[in-house]
């Protein structure tokens, strides 16, 4: 049995699960100790973000906690094939979340009646969408998550969301004559030109770029900026039938918080955990990471009905 202050580094394996492109989506499994088959937790960071970029300390406290983590890599990121490289493309990572759900659900190392999705500010997107949608899922957590595109533009100033679309547009034209991708930094500090451009995201970089050596640019194809507004999940916050727990942080300024927060009102068996700090506190190294990931993994013992571990 473990406890939730055992820190002893959970085993992990890498899988390659192919994708309806022929692309291969790069996985790391944690598999818990116990009897099987074990509730699953299926997850993916958020906007040009990889998986070796702060997802590791939720997937092995899940797995410490007796839950399959598996944490994946959108396709064109990370350890996953796919070109061009660092491109957002919404339709298809949800396609890439489905994927990996089917492929969870197919192993008999996992009980298919419990699986989990877990995202996180652009991956939250992701996850409220997916929630309202799949009706297999025993539940869903949402932490700081962007749940409204168009919201989520508008936090961008005027003329630098302008430039923004202009780049977009030229890269998107480029692609369409088969040129290479025009890349745009993904996270800034205020006053520079980025997608993200404030305080936080630039101090955020230290907490999700990868610490073991894993090739990460910070840096996304500018075409991934057009459309993003068209996705607002958060109207279909009432068709969520499973139980949803939204991380949302007191003063995040990133993720725009009043959209988050109707989900948390609309669901039915919707959850809602104030975290302290900005956008990035949640993740280890954060103000608030001890307590939120208390609260996830209580809320994930909740549902999933497992017995005899410590959430605290």
């Amino acid at each position: 049995m473990t406890s939730a202050n055992d820190t002893t580094t959970p085993p992990r394996e890498t899988v390659k699960i192919p994708a309806a492109s022929g692309d291969e989506i790069e996985a790391w499994v944690y598999r818990p100790e116990g009897e099987e088959p074990h509730p699953a937790v299926v997850m993916a960071h958020g906007f040009a973000a990889v998986k070796a970029g702060g997802l590791q300390p939720f997937a092995e406290r899940f797995s410490r906690e007796g839950f399959t983590a598996v944490p994946f890599d959108y396709r064109q990121w990370g350890g996953s094939s796919g070109q061009p490289r660092e491109e957002v493309s919404v339709p298809r990572q949800r396609e890439d979340y489905r994927t990996v759900i089917d492929w969870a659900i197919a192993d008999p190392r996992i009980d298919a009646t419990q699986i989990f999705i877990w995202g996180t500010s652009f991956s939250g997107l992701h996850a409220v969408e997916i929630a309202a949608t799949d009706t297999r899922l025993r539940g869903a957590i949402a932490q700081n998550p962007l749940v409204d595109g168009l919201a989520g533009t508008r936090m961008a100033q005027p003329s630098r969301l302008l430039r923004l679309f202009a780049v977009g547009v030229l890269d998107r034209l480029g692609s369409l004559l088969g040129r290479p991708p025009r890349y745009v930094p993904a996270g800034v500090a205020a006053g520079e030109f980025g997608a993200v451009a404030n305080a936080a995201a630039f101090a955020g970089l230290d907490i999700i770029r990868p610490r073991d050596g894993s090739e990460w640019h910070n840096r996304v194809a500018a075409r991934s900026l057009l459309g993003i507004g068209a996705h607002r999940p958060v109207r279909k916050a009432a068709d969520i039938r499973c139980p949803i727990l939204l991380v949302v942080a007191e003063n995040d300024t990133i993720a725009p918080v009043a959209p988050a927060l109707r989900v948390a009102e609309r669901a039915p068996k919707a959850e809602l955990f104030r975290s302290r700090g900005d956008h990035y506190d949640v993740y280890e190294g954060g103000a608030d990471f001890n307590r939120v990931i208390k609260v996830e993994v209580e809320f994930l013992h909740r549902y999933a009905g497992v017995l005899g571990r410590s959430a605290g």
